[in-house]
């Protein structure tokens, strides 16, 4: 029996952002937008650079000061996406910017998350990470 890959999604039926490990150095980044503006790519990124992108999601979701936040998978110029995220209710909602062919001026898609609460986010990039590190 194949073990599932290491996945994320943010979202819901209407709006959704899925990352999911394809290959031992290869991601899937699936966009949705209630089907009228979709986004499916691949990129490369290992899974180094992965946690490092969890590991910050997490340290801004476990101690939330209340104030809006941006994290991106890579720092470099082919980086495939960022995440800003404004402080709502008890949660966050996330603006999502997507760079399939690394190229922020020529080929992206930007949008956004409904509030999703603190505690949900927490588990979910936590259950990523725990994939990740075994």
């Amino acid at each position: 029996m194949a073990m599932e890959q290491p996945r994320i999604r943010l979202g819901n039926d209407d709006v959704r952002l899925e990352l999911a490990r394809t290959g031992a150095d290869s991601w899937q980044f699936t966009a949705d937008w209630d089907s009228c503006l979709t986004a499916d790519f691949t990129a490369d990124l290992s899974a180094a650079e992965v946690v490092d992108f969890v590991t910050r999601m997490l340290s801004r979701l476990r101690a939330p000061s209340g104030v809006r936040f941006a994290a991106a998978v890579t720092p470099g110029r082919n980086n495939p996406l960022t995440l800003k995220a404004e402080p709502v209710g008890d949660g966050f909602a996330f603006f999502v910017r997507l760079t399939p062919n690394g190229d922020e001026d020529v080929c992206h898609l930007q949008m956004e998350i409904d509030p999703i609460a603190t505690v949900k986010l927490r588990e979910t990039f936590s259950a990523l990470h725990a994939a990740l590190v075994v």
